[in-house]
C-alpha cells in the first residue's frame, strides 16, 4: 500500500501517512457539498472496495472490509512464507493466516485479511492525490445488500490509492494449491493502477484500496 512514490516501503510510508494526510483533511478538493466540521481525524484506517471507478454509489458495500489498523508493517514477505507455516500461520504481528483466503500487497508483502463488512456510518476518505470526501455507507436491507454514496460527485476512483494494490486468493480447486508459494517473485512492486499478479491454484479479485483519515466526531 504504497501512499507515496517516493516511499518505496509499505512500513515506512504506512507509518507516517497521518502526517502525509493531513492537508488533505484540511483542503479536501471536493468540499463544496459536503460538510467536513463534524469530522474528527484519526490514525489512517483502510477499506478494501470493490465497485465501478466511475460510480459515485452503488450496491455491494457488504463485501467491502475494513483494515482498522496499518497492516504494512504487519505484513509478511513470501520469501519467509515456509517461516509463517513452521510457526502454525501465525505471524509475528500475531494474525493468523488462513491458506483459502489469503491477501497480497503491491510489494509482495503478504498481509492479514481487513473485516467484512465495513460498518455502515460515515467516512471521510481520501485517495491521498486530489480528492477527500464523505463516504457513506448504508446500514444492510432486508436482502442483505448494503449501498455506497459518496459525496458532492466524487467517483470511486477519485478516492483509490492508485499505488496500493490489494488483492485476494482463494482456491480455484478443492485441491488447496492455492498457495503463496506460487507467486512469482519477479515484477513487485506493482506499478499503481495496475492488475495484481495470477498466482497458479488461485482465483483472484483485486481490491481498490481507500484511505479513511477522518471519523464523525461522535462516532
Amino acid at each position: 500500500m504504497n501512499v507515496r512514490h517516493l516511499v518505496p516501503s509499505v512500513s515506512r510510508q504506512l507509518l507516517s501517512m497521518s502526517l502525509m494526510l493531513a492537508t488533505g483533511l484540511q483542503q479536501p478538493a471536493h468540499a463544496s457539498g459536503a460538510d467536513f466540521s463534524n469530522f474528527r481525524r484519526i490514525e489512517p484506517q483502510y477499506i478494501a472496495a470493490l465497485g465501478d471507478p466511475g460510480a459515485t454509489s452503488g450496491n455491494g458495500a457488504q463485501s467491502w472490509g475494513l483494515w482498522s489498523q496499518d497492516p504494512g508493517p504487519r505484513g509478511c514477505k513470501l520469501d519467509r512464507y515456509d517461516q509463517l507455516k513452521a510457526a502454525g500461520g501465525v505471524a509475528p504481528s500475531q494474525w493468523k493466516f488462513d491458506a483459502a483466503d489469503w491477501w497480497l500487497e503491491e510489494h509482495g508483502l503478504i498481509m492479514e485479511k481487513p473485516t467484512f463488512p465495513l460498518p455502515p456510518g460515515k467516512y471521510l476518505v481520501t485517495g491521498d492525490r486530489k480528492v477527500t470526501t464523505v463516504l457513506t455507507i448504508q446500514p444492510t436491507d432486508k436482502d442483505g445488500n448494503q449501498r455506497w454514496e459518496l459525496a458532492d460527485g466524487a467517483t470511486l476512483y477519485d478516492v483509490t490509492h492508485l499505488g496500493c494494490r490489494s488483492a485476494r486468493y482463494t482456491p480455484a480447486t478443492a485441491n488447496n494449491s492455492c498457495s503463496p508459494a506460487n507467486v512469482r517473485t519477479t515484477g513487485f512492486p506493482v506499478n499503481p493502477g495496475a492488475a495484481m499478479p495470477v498466482v497458479n491454484g488461485c482465483r483472484k479479485q483485486d481490491y481498490a484500496v481507500l484511505i479513511i483519515v477522518g471519523l464523525p466526531a461522535t462516532h
